[in-house]
């Protein structure tokens, strides 16, 4: 496939809309779209997909390091695991396409990792909530961030697992990723949380692209369509994410990813539709209650240290004067 597709080109600018809204990997959305709805083969779907990747991230990053957003130390060891891993990656899926059944099995370890991301969208939106940002799992970060001590085997472990990922399905460098990141660093502010991982994913996906040039299937055109789409929608995304509630979409997206991660994995269409419309029908009223209960025990907890920082002030007693001398011949004195 050597020419514009407008179909794929549409479905970019969708995708690119959403990632610029929840900051999301485009790799958890669109590799399943082409796979499921446009019929393309899972390796060509993921090789092409890795390849546009490499043009959407760079301008990301570039604004997140002049900002002075990305953790520069931690994105270091972040790629030492991640580069040779991404790389690798690719290298497995070229050499194992001749096994019997592989196409399968690319389509459920997709399946988990898109499984993954849903979870980790729901656990990310968590912990925001519980360090006290808003009750709605989102927010403006705060004013100001301890540095953090780098954590230096797991988080080369954690780079090696999410290159590995990103080289096998292209799902893993802005989701999977930047959830195990929040865990591991949790006093991170989410706008270094953001730009560190948005920086990391540079040479990442640089590596996969290369794996997948290499011993992948790319295809120019639909690596062609889904940029002309995907990289205006991005920034269309990231215009709005300012004035849209970021939670409610988030929430919508894991739901997405869920779906899509049951269906490649095999379920009937009729189970993936209902276990999609309980998600939705009853997460949001899980989700209500978790936030009413964490609310109370939160304002009960301030009301506690607030009584122990400012006690209640007593009320004024008339001072004590001193008992006064009495000097001999005064009057009222003994004689």
């Amino acid at each position: 496939m050597s020419t514009l597709d407008i179909g794929i080109a549409v479905a970019g600018l969708l995708v690119g809309i959403v990632v610029g809204l929840t900051g999301m990997g485009g790799g958890a959305l669109m590799t399943p779209v082409l796979v499921l709805f446009f019929k393309v083969d899972t390796l060509t779907a993921i090789s092409s997909d890795v390849v546009s990747s490499l043009f959407m991230k760079p301008a990301g990053a570039v604004v997140h390091i002049m900002r002075k957003t990305a953790n520069l130390q931690l994105v270091l060891w972040l790629c030492i695991g991640s580069v040779p891993s991404a790389f690798v990656g690719a290298m497995l899926v070229d050499h194992l396409r001749g096994l019997a059944g592989f196409e399968e099995i690319l389509l459920a370890v997709l399946g988990v990792a898109l499984l993954l991301a849903s979870a980790g969208l729901i656990i990310r939106a968590w912990f925001q909530m519980t360090r006290k940002r808003t009750l709605w799992g989102e927010g403006a970060a705060p004013a100001s961030s301890p540095d953090i001590e780098i954590r230096k085997l797991p988080t080369v472990l954690l780079g090696a697992l999410g290159g590995l990922m990103v080289g096998l399905t292209s799902v893993g460098a802005g989701s999977l990723i930047l959830t195990l990141l929040l865990v591991l660093y949790p006093r991170l502010k989410p706008s270094q949380l953001v730009g560190t991982d948005l920086v990391q994913a540079v040479p990442l996906v640089a590596a996969a692209s290369v794996g997948h040039l290499m011993f992948g299937e790319v295809s120019l055109g639909i690596t062609g369509s889904m940029l002309i789409g995907a990289i205006p929608g991005a920034f269309l995304g990231a215009q709005i994410s300012s004035r849209a509630p970021g939670g409610v979409i988030r929430r919508a997206l894991a739901i997405l990813l869920m779906a899509s991660g049951l269906k490649l994995l095999g379920v009937p269409t009729m189970g993936v539709l209902a276990i999609s419309g309980a998600a939705t029908a009853f997460g949001p009223i899980a989700w209500a209650v978790l936030r009413r209960r964490y609310s109370w025990s939160n304002r009960t907890r301030s009301r506690r240290s607030d009584e122990v920082a400012e006690p209640t002030p007593r009320q004024a007693q008339p001072r004590e004067r001193p008992p006064r001398q009495r000097v001999c011949g005064e009057a009222g004195d003994d004689p």
